[in-house]
């Protein structure tokens, strides 16, 4: 297996000279170099080092799971459609429950909301991507329009509302919808 470019770009990402790598493992700077070149193999013994000075151990090293999906297309989305608040809900980052934010794309039908949501903690974030919608916390309504938007502490009872249609792009964290 090789593994000197891993080793290499790990380096480079700690900001280290093949030197200053070698000083710190205990090594030959030529050492380094070979190993870097997949000229020779390091003991685990020594590998293990190496990979110590670079803050990481075998385990996360030679992890080769796929790379988890950045990108998502119209066809990952979720989509919730609810008639009586006239609203439909799209999940733009799939499972994103699980993550610290879950964004999602609002759009409000004329007269539609969103359901009241009660205080929790965590911050909510949104973007008007057209039309116009009034942000209801605890009571007192905040407009906001088409590219405009908006950011609260959800601290009291909340919800988002608009008379002639709207869409916004919401993000939560944690979670909420």
């Amino acid at each position: 297996m090789e593994i000197g470019n891993k080793i290499k770009e790990l380096r480079m990402l700690k900001g280290l000279t093949q030197e200053e790598l070698a000083d710190r493992a205990e090594l030959s700077k030529g050492f380094i170099s070979q190993v870097e070149r997949d000229l020779t193999s390091p003991s685990i013994a020594t590998l293990i080092d190496i990979l110590q000075c670079l803050g990481t151990d075998l385990k996360t090293f030679f992890n080769d799971s796929a790379d988890e999906q950045v990108v998502f297309h119209k066809t990952d989305y979720f989509e919730k459609e609810d008639k009586e608040l006239g609203n439909r809900i799209e999940w733009i980052i799939p499972n994103a429950q699980k993550n610290m934010m879950e964004p999602i794309l609002l759009s409000l039908e004329a007269g539609g909301a969103t359901y009241p949501d009660n205080p929790h903690e965590g911050e909510e974030f949104g973007y008007v991507l057209s039309g116009q919608i009034s942000i209801v916390i605890g009571g007192k309504a905040y407009k906001a329009q088409k590219g405009e938007s908006f950011y609260f502490e959800p601290k009291y009872k909340h919800y988002i509302e608009s008379k002639k249609g709207a869409q916004i792009l919401w993000v939560s964290a944690p979670p909420s919808f």
